[in-house]
């Protein structure tokens, strides 16, 4: 690493990505843009029928829709760096570039854990409370919750990136990571009394934006099982837990690349099995969703077979 510099226009970050991986790059850009791919499709596929679709004017199908866009987001803001890295070995970032990738990425990885928080509410109103929800979930409703997500996850990661940049860095600073993660950008920083507080209040408030969210989730789904129990019937109870289904999968999906993520963060393992671990969080939830909702969901389902119907009418 060259000596530390305050200029920040001069600095770059040179992305070191896997190292045991480096005879590989034309095999890990094949795998990327192929997940990339199926990420972008699938989740066009949601967006589409959810706007295009009169049956999917639904208040959960709105908030699918904003999980849908976040997806598509989330995962541009990290892989098509990391294909331009295995296909032309371009591993430099600048310094603005840098940051502006890492905030992008934490904001938006909140994002998805308060949308999920608004989506397990959706269904806690439309069980608990079925007879209030047209009133109570009404279009307004829907876009106050899904903005009030966004815009406190875009508000969130501001202090702590923006400390974070302040932090003494060389002219060039090798990153152990394919792309600009928090904590690997501040254990990348020259010799600093601030990094190991920094180190210290990014996990912790990546724990709290985590967690929080989690016991939300499972404060309202403990409601919907107890409402869903006191039903009488054995098929109105089933017909009411499987509008949850395809919610319950996703949140499980991330929370368990969460999980591997923040394990991997405190274990002593490879430097490839750690970075993996945090591009498996990024990658999973995004390529799941998409399948998880058109193979659980019935109305999903039968509008992505309606659409594909009209479209091969079209070229009849």
């Amino acid at each position: 690493m060259e000596s530390c510099s305050s200029n920040a226009s001069t600095k770059v970050f040179f992305l070191v990505e896997f190292p045991a991986l480096q005879g590989f790059q034309a095999l890990l850009f094949i795998v990327f843009l192929l997940f990339y791919l199926l990420i972008l499709a699938g989740n066009a596929v949601i967006i589409t029928v959810v706007v295009v679709d009169h049956t999917l004017r639904k208040p959960m199908y709105f908030f699918l829709l904003n999980l849908s866009v976040l997806d598509v987001l989330f995962t541009t803001t990290t892989i098509p760096k990391m294909l331009l890295m295995f296909l032309a070995n371009s591993k430099t970032i600048s310094f603005q570039g840098c940051f502006l990738q890492m905030y992008s990425f934490h904001s938006l990885a909140v994002t998805e854990a308060l949308l999920l928080v608004v989506m397990a509410y959706d269904r806690y109103e439309a069980i608990c409370n079925p007879l209030y929800y047209p009133a109570k979930m009404t279009r307004r409703m829907n876009i106050q919750l899904a903005a009030s997500a966004w815009i406190t996850a875009l508000l969130i990661p501001v202090p702590i990136i923006t400390q974070t940049s302040q932090l003494a860095y060389g002219h060039t600073t090798r990153v152990h990571h394919c792309f600009c993660d928090h904590l690997a950008v501040v254990q990348a920083a020259c010799l600093d009394s601030n990094a190991d507080f920094q180190t210290f209040l990014g996990f912790s408030i990546a724990m709290t934006v985590s967690i929080v969210p989690l016991l939300l989730v499972v404060i309202s789904y403990i409601h919907i099982i107890l409402s869903v129990l006191r039903i009488n019937s054995k098929a109105g109870r089933m017909k009411a837990f499987s509008t949850c289904t395809s919610h319950l999968l996703v949140v499980g999906t991330y929370y368990s690349s969460v999980t591997v993520a923040y394990v991997s963060y405190r274990a002593d393992i490879p430097v490839d099995i750690h970075i993996m671990s945090n591009v498996v969080f990024s990658i999973l939830t995004p390529l799941l969703n998409p399948i998880i909702y058109t193979l659980r969901n019935k109305e999903v389902k039968s509008a992505v077979k309606k659409s594909i119907f009209r479209k091969s009418l079209l070229f009849i």
